[in-house]
C-alpha cells in the first residue's frame, strides 16, 4: 500500500466532483457556485417557502374567516333518529352507548340532540347537550333529557 493508491471506501464519498481544488481541476475559482448572490456565499440556507424574493405562495393566497380555538364541536342527532332507534331496540332509554352501538357516533364525539322530527313515545335520552326545542319535545312526551 502506497500513498498513490489510497482511496476512500466504497460509498464513503457522495460527490464525483472535487470542487475548489485549483484552476487545473476545472472546478476551481467559483467552485461551481456561479458569481455572487446568496448561494455563492458560505453558510447559505434557504428558508422554507422562500421563492427567490417573489411573494411566497402562503402570503399570496387569500385568508379569511375566523377559527375559534375554543369551539366545542358536537355530533348532531335529531329526534326522528332517537325515535327510530327506540322503536328498533324496543327500549325507552337512549344513551351514548346505544348511539355508539348503532353507529351514529363514536366514543370521541360529544353528542347534541336537535329538534328535527317528532317523538311518538316516551323516551329518556342521555346526551352531552340538547337544543331547547328537543328538550321541550322530550319532556312533553313524559321523557327526561339528561345532560352528561
Amino acid at each position: 500500500m502506497e500513498l498513490y493508491n489510497l482511496k476512500p471506501a466504497e460509498g464513503a464519498t457522495h460527490n464525483s466532483k472535487r470542487v475548489g481544488r485549483g484552476y487545473g481541476s476545472g472546478k476551481g475559482r467559483t467552485s461551481t457556485r456561479g458569481h455572487k448572490g446568496a448561494k455563492a456565499r458560505s453558510g447559505y440556507k434557504k428558508k422554507i417557502g422562500f421563492e427567490g424574493g417573489q411573494m411566497p405562495l402562503q402570503r399570496r393566497v387569500p385568508k379569511f374567516g375566523f377559527q375559534n380555538i375554543n369551539r366545542v364541536e358536537y355530533k348532531a342527532i335529531n329526534l326522528d333518529i332517537i325515535q327510530a332507534l327506540a322503536d328498533k331496540l324496543g327500549v325507552s332509554k337512549i344513551g351514548i352507548a346505544e348511539l355508539i352501538a348503532a353507529g351514529f357516533a363514536n366514543k370521541k364525539h360529544l353528542v347534541k340532540i336537535l329538534g328535527n322530527g317528532e317523538l311518538t313515545s316516551k323516551v329518556d335520552v342521555e346526551a352531552h347537550a340538547f337544543s331547547a326545542k328537543a328538550e321541550a319535545a322530550i319532556t312533553e312526551k313524559g321523557g327526561t333529557a339528561v345532560k352528561l
